[in-house]
């Protein structure tokens, strides 16, 4: 019989069987203002289903499963064959077909697509962001293979299945089957034009012989890939199948599996290349162009899983202290704890409603939209990414010493938060992308300068930082010592003028004061005490 002393008092319940999608109020908002109205119901009724599935005690034990049991390399069978197999476990499974048959790879063909899909790539994340990866890859594949179309009428309809079928064998047998990417080299990094990898041309027109080594390669267990390595004409795009149609494995030696510091669920691996069969996609030379859509779409992606990582975060922090006491009272109710929690309710508001009107520029397809991703995207990329460690750690320490411990779930989203910063190009390769933008592409800074200018007079903290931001931008001279600041800049800005014209007032008023206005200091839960600081936090409240 347990003593007095093992009662248990004052602790918050656990965050579980709720609805991951209807308690994230700016996310609900956000699908309603992005959809039309004839899919809106579909949609939100969609997201509200798989809300529940994320929330669930089941679901959510999945996810732990699948972080305490990473994958294991198998490089032979016990014949002494080589296989280069990699095994799950089979929560990492189960989740991943939740994943397909949500239709988190099914953007492409249906109206809203990506609004849709972002909402839920949004929500999956918090339950493992490991998984994410290959639904990531798959979803982004997609563009680059459209600049084949013989290549996309063979692999859009596996790619966009909401089937999973996880066993190895040839992708004409397959109802569905998973991307992977591999452009990463030793000696390279993210200069990609400095790949070795060879392609020799092979008889049949469109085919070669790879021969080099990837030192990232995604989701190993994929059923095909697109690499990048240098062909006769300069460097090319190809696809890389793990089978052959023939039924024979494709040359795809696994040389090891990397230790990281967190995404511990998810393989990533370095891969041999040894006469590999390859198709070409697009034209010798221009593999960069050819690849350039996956790589913005993996980058969205990427500030997508910092908004899905941070919102969980800030779930659990508001969850906690709208339970816990101390001195006297709710600690959510504390004047100083209620200041941070409202400041990481901020964050994750923008980066939420930053990233969803991105999405919903990938749906409308217009010269504007499409203009206006080329800025806003990779410097969301860099400013919401990076927000996300920051955000971690802060929820972390709002928990206390429970929130150092493995079984909160607060350790795997720290150890999680860097990933997305450091992965599809870290911050300086996003910033030297936003100023190319700037320089070679005037219609993306005129959409920019569109959308951030339909809030203007609106607050005076935001106009203030457009015109400074117009000044930034009038001087270009010596800039890239000076982008990460130019980048930080947009972002901040455009999350600014969306929060404005969408937000509750009081949301608005904290973040323009706080980000734009300059009235609050470096660490979270320095907002101006006058402000609304309650409702900003009651707003971010996850309701189980």
């Amino acid at each position: 019989m347990a003593g007095i002393t093992h009662s248990v008092t004052n602790q918050a319940p656990p965050l579980v069987q709720y609805d991951v999608f209807g308690s994230d109020r700016a996310l609900v908002e956000a699908v309603e203002r992005h959809l039309a109205p004839e899919v809106r119901d579909d949609g939100l009724a969609e997201l509200s289903a798989l809300g529940h599935t994320a929330g669930s005690a089941q679901v959510q034990e999945w996810g732990v499963q699948a972080n305490e049991n990473p994958p294991r390399l198998r490089t032979h069978d016990r014949y002494g064959r080589r296989i280069d197999e990699v095994e799950f476990h089979p929560a990492w499974h189960r989740l991943l077909g939740k994943g397909v048959s949500a239709g988190l790879t099914a953007a492409w063909g249906r109206p809203g697509g990506h609004v849709r899909r972002a909402a839920a790539f949004l929500m999956w994340t918090q339950v493992e962001a490991g998984n994410g990866c290959p639904l990531s890859m798959t979803h982004a594949s997609v563009p680059a293979l459209r600049t084949d179309p013989a290549l996309a009428a063979e692999w859009e309809p596996r790619l966009t299945s909401v089937i999973y079928d996880r066993a190895l064998r040839p992708p004409g047998q397959k109802p569905g089957a998973l991307f992977g990417m591999g452009m990463t080299e030793k000696q390279g990094g993210s200069d990609v034009r400095a790949n070795t990898t060879a392609a020799r041309p092979l008889a049949e027109d469109g085919t070669y012989a790879l021969t080099g080594h990837k030192w990232f390669c995604s989701a190993p267990m994929s059923d095909a890939f697109l690499v990048l390595a240098q062909a006769p004409g300069g460097l090319t795009c190809f696809l890389v199948p793990r089978v052959l149609e023939d039924g024979s494995r494709n040359v795809f030696l696994l040389q090891r599996l990397k230790d990281k510091l967190g995404n511990r669920s998810n393989a990533s691996a370095e891969v041999e290349f040894d006469g590999t069969w390859a198709r070409r996609v697009g034209e010798e030379g221009q593999g960069v162009r050819t690849i350039i859509g996956m790589v913005a779409a993996t980058r969205l992606d990427c500030a997508l899983g910092s908004a899905g990582l941070m919102r969980q975060a800030v779930a659990q922090a508001v969850h906690h202290c709208a339970y816990r006491e101390a001195f006297g009272g709710k600690l959510a109710d504390k004047p100083l704890m209620r200041n941070v929690l409202a400041d990481l309710a901020l964050e994750s508001e923008a980066a939420t409603t930053l990233a969803l009107r991105l999405a919903a520029a990938y749906d409308d397809g217009g010269e504007q939209e499409r203009a206006l991703l080329r800025i806003a995207v990779p410097a969301a990329k860099y400013w919401v990414t990076k927000r996300c460690a920051p955000v971690a750690v802060e929820a972390a320490e709002c928990l206390g010493g429970n929130g150092y411990v493995e079984e909160s779930g607060m350790p795997r989203l720290v150890r999680e938060s860097p990933l997305n910063s450091i992965w599809e190009g870290a911050g300086n390769v996003q910033a030297l992308d936003v100023l190319r933008a700037l320089r070679r592409e005037p219609a993306a800074l005129d959409a920019y300068l569109r959308e951030v200018g339909k809030a203007r007079g609106a607050d005076h903290r935001l106009d203030a930082a457009i015109k400074d931001l117009l000044t930034d931008l009038a001087d270009l001279e010596g800039v890239e010592g000076r982008a990460r600041r130019l980048t930080e800049r947009l972002a901040l800005v455009l999350q600014g003028s969306l929060l404005v014209r969408h937000a509750p007032p009081e949301v608005a008023d904290a973040f323009c004061a706080g980000r734009l206005g300059g009235d609050a200091g470096s660490a979270f839960g320095t907002l101006p005490y006058t402000l609304d600081l309650a409702s900003v936090v009651e707003r971010a409240r996850p309701l189980s």
